[in-house]
């Protein structure tokens, strides 16, 4: 608010302006605002509107946390001795009832805050209600109690009021059963209303004791002040029934000897019936206005709220306003001695026969003893209770960093105290934990890590708060994982994100219950934390979602991965490959899996043929970056591939072909003669011979007549992964008949086109053909038929690649039905070698051809 706005209501509160008290949330925009139009207003958790507060936004609220007034055209707020206390614009208020502007920041506790508006209320032409004037009439006549009259409103009930301090002479304990501030009765919408302001005694209204709330006062009451002594009924009458000049009319006190001896102890606690309905109500107070306490000027709601602890510890402690064991009679009134020591000794008199003088002093001596031991222990008590007050002092007052390094200290030396653990959790928590959300909440999850470490330093010797931090902890993790993800909805990495939602998951299912207690007690204690723990539940109502389903599923792709990689066919991996990536969109990692299985492939074809040059390769460009290849890879090596001895001895052959030292690359391989890939190195031994021979009648031929059709044979049988070197030797060569060779191969790619329309004319090897004890004439016929298209298509396309040339779609389609048919006949003959003999089959493979074309046997162990 401006400043010359607040002057302005300053301004108007100074001419009696009425207005109202409007409170508007600041913590809890959802609570609405609260509108006060009375002259007092009751804060508390039990009170309304807080009491329809949910319970952790009450919680800091105690029963009679404080109250706010008007008075004087000026709004005020007072604590009752709260336990979580309150402040305006930071300040406590404390024993003095502090003023509220327009635009302060009023706070109930550490949690709940209000902005306070004061709004000036239009001006109402209505005709003033007629004035109050309550009579209080002693219930007893035979007490010498006089009438109390009351006009003006509020009025304190105060031992040190005349209306009581009369008596003091008469009835000492009585009066001071009575406290300073005791009670008050105010009105609220002209209708008057008792409240006890935290007496040693209470209030009593028909026998009821009042507790935090205000009670309305009716015609008949009954009402008791500290007991059963200053009992009045309560009379009501809506008109100027004292004189408006009279502002206290006190009486002399009754003379002592009209009091009598004894008090009537008749206990009145009980409830009392009203008057009956037949005794007429009376319409003004029906006593002697001689003998009566006229009370026509108002007290001060300064005054009545005005906490003063050091006059409550003068009260006298009332016995018989407690339950009086059954025998017992009424106690008498008769002057005693004051104070508690007295008291004691008075009573240790009795016990030891103090009636003679002797004895009498006897119990003085015993008494002493008695008295110094009891001073012993309160003074014992006192300092044992010390560590508690100070930390219910610095709870109270806000102070939580220190009363949490309070109770770490103390719990390093009582670990167990239980009371402690819980203060100290609170206060850590009401410490730390909002500066650990901001963290989380900006992302900054090194930040929260480090906050939460100091927290868990500061807690250290705390096992309450070890637990609370552990979910702390867990929070921090399921929010980084949340965000490193980029959200709840991003898509599941596979072999990356399983693991910490497991992880995550168990946590929270391990025992769900006390988990939500944990964060409930902290969102009790720091509201802040309301947010980040419901958008954890989300978080986790979405792990449960996706473990149910795709954890589930990626469990059955890793099953499934493990059986298709270990049988023989794992090319039949790919179609389930492609079924999950529509089936499960969100699965992030799924072209990292299809590649490993490309590779993989590749590689168990070349293991399986057996051929050293294309497994050597394929083996050093192998690169499997996900869990399931790369553990199979680590099987193959320890089984079926070339130990590492071999391979790094095949590493120079290869290096000495590839410089077109073919001497040096023979003698390699000679020198590979035992072992289970001796075989393998002599059928790589034969070809490069066969190509280094043909290289060199190449040469001779140059120039002859037949030079073209031999050169391009030769182009065709290279492969450019191993014979670089032969290759590059006849680029030139080539590149001049050019188009030679592009006729060349397609001369090829029909043979193998008229082959292969050949072999499906005459019929596809079957089942019984492959089962035959031999060779018949049309399983030889079929075979032959078959490999020839394979080694034509495989020949003319080899040229088209090297030629680069890019139009042959076509022919690649040709190829790949070839190469399918050929791969399923050789794999439908490899799944017979436990019915064929091991020559029949190697016999049969190698009329198949494919995989070289070397008639090996399609599987090695070394």
């Amino acid at each position: 608010m401006a400043p010359d706005e607040a002057l302005i209501v300053e301004m108007r509160a100074k001419v009696g302006q009425a207005f109202d008290i409007v409170l508007e949330p600041i913590s809890n925009p959802e609570l609405g605002e609260i509108r006060i139009d009375e002259s007092l207003f009751a804060v508390g958790r039990a009170e309304a509107p807080f009491a329809a507060y949910p319970p952790d936004v009450a919680a800091v609220l105690s029963r009679r946390h404080a109250r706010i007034f008007s008075e004087h055209g000026a709004a005020y707020i007072a604590d009752l001795g709260s336990k979580n206390g309150t402040t305006v614009n930071g300040a406590a208020v404390a024993q003095q009832p502090a003023r509220l502007r327009d635009g302060d920041e009023l706070r109930f506790g550490a949690a709940l805050s209000y902005l306070v508006r004061l709004r000036a209320r239009a001006p109402v032409q209505a005709a003033s209600p007629a004035p109050m004037v309550l009579a209080l009439v002693p219930e007893r006549d035979d007490l010498g109690l006089q009438p109390i009259e009351v006009a003006g409103f509020p009025f304190l009930i105060s031992k040190a009021d005349e209306a009581f301090s009369r008596y003091k002479e008469s009835y000492p304990h009585q009066v001071n059963y009575v406290s300073r501030r005791h009670a008050h009765i105010f009105l609220k919408g002209n209708d008057p209303f008792v409240e006890d302001l935290g007496s040693t005694n209470g209030t009593f209204v028909n026998g009821k004791r009042v507790d935090e709330h205000a009670v309305a006062l009716g015609e008949g009451d009954l009402l008791a002040f500290g007991g059963n002594h200053f009992v009045y009924r309560v009379g009501i009458c809506n008109g100027a029934a004292a004189d408006a000049t009279l502002t206290r009319a006190i009486l002399p006190p009754p003379a002592v000897a009209e009091a009598p001896a004894q008090d009537k102890a008749a206990p009145v606690l009980a409830p009392v019936a009203p008057a009956p309905a037949a005794a007429p109500a009376p319409a003004t107070p029906a006593h002697d206005p001689d003998k009566t306490t006229f009370v026509a000027a108002a007290g001060s709601f300064l005054d009545i709220f005005c906490v003063d602890y050091a006059a409550q510890q003068e009260d006298e402690v009332n016995q018989e306003a407690l339950p009086q064991p059954e025998g017992d009679g009424g106690a008498t009134d008769t002057p005693r001695a004051q104070g508690k020591f007295a008291l004691v000794m008075g009573r240790l008199g009795s016990s030891f026969g103090a009636s003679e003088r002797a004895g009498l002093k006897r119990a003085a001596r015993w008494g002493g003893a008695v008295a110094i031991a009891v001073v012993a222990l309160l003074l014992f008590l006192y300092l044992r209770g010390a560590p508690e007050r100070e930390m219910r002092s610095l709870m109270a007052g806000g102070d939580y960093a220190r009363a949490a390094a309070v109770a770490d200290a103390y719990l390093e030396r009582h670990p167990d105290n239980a009371q402690f653990r819980a203060m100290g959790t609170e206060a850590l928590l009401r410490d730390q934990v909002p500066g650990w959300i901001g963290k989380l909440q900006a992302r900054d999850f090194h930040g929260a890590e480090t906050a939460l470490a100091r927290m868990k330093t500061l807690g250290a010797h705390n096992a309450d708060a070890r637990g609370v931090l552990d979910e702390l902890d867990w929070i921090g993790r399921l929010n980084r994982f949340v965000a490193g993800r980029g959200g709840v909805d991003a898509p599941i990495r596979i072999f990356t994100d399983e693991a910490s939602m497991r992880a995550l998951l168990k946590h929270w299912n391990d025992d769900t219950p006390a988990h939500q207690r944990t964060l409930d007690r902290i969102a009790a204690y720091v509201p802040q934390f309301r947010e980040p723990y419901a958008d954890a539940l989300s978080y986790v109502r979405k792990l449960q979602s996706d473990d149910s389903v795709y954890l589930a599923a990626i469990d059955r792709l890793n099953a499934s991965l493990a059986t298709g990689l270990a049988s023989d066919h794992p090319e039949a991996l790919q179609a389930m490959l492609a079924d999950y990536a529509e089936k499960y969109p969100r699965l992030a990692g799924m072209d990292r899996i299809k590649e490993d299985l490309r590779q993989y492939i590749a590689l168990d074809g070349a293991a399986r043929a057996a051929t050293l040059g294309p497994l050597m390769a394929q083996m050093a460009k192998a690169s499997f970056s996900t869990p399931p290849f790369q553990a199979r890879f680590r099987e193959l090596a320890a089984s079926r591939l070339p130990p590492p001895d071999l391979v790094r001895q095949y590493a120079e052959v290869d290096k000495a072909w590839r410089a077109g030292d073919s001497a040096k690359a023979f003698a390699g391989l000679q020198a590979i003669k035992t072992g289970p890939w001796a075989e393998a190195a002599a059928r790589d031994l034969a070809r490069k011979q066969a190509v280094a021979a043909q290289f060199v009648d190449l040469q001779k031929a140059r120039g002859s007549k037949g030079y073209e059709d031999a050169l391009l044979s030769f182009y065709a049988m290279l492969d450019p992964a191993e014979d670089a070197y032969f290759l590059k030797a006849v680029e030139p060569d080539v590149a001049a008949i050019h188009d030679a060779a592009i006729r060349r191969a397609q001369e090829l790619m029909n043979a193998a086109l008229a082959s292969w329309r050949q072999y499906r004319r005459d019929g596809a090897i079957g089942g019984e053909q492959r089962l035959e004890p031999d060779i018949s004439a049309k399983f030889r016929a079929q075979a032959r038929l078959l490999s020839n298209a394979s080694a034509q298509a495989r020949q003319g396309m080899r040229i088209y690649a090297q030629l680069k040339v890019g139009d042959t779609a076509q022919w690649s389609q040709v190829r790949e039905d070839i190469d399918s048919e050929t791969e399923m006949q050789r794999r439908s003959l490899q799944e017979l070698r436990m019915v064929l003999s091991p020559a029949l089959l190697k016999s049969k493979l190698a009329l198949i051809g494919g995989e070289g074309d070397e008639g090996r046997q399609p599987r090695q162990s070394p």
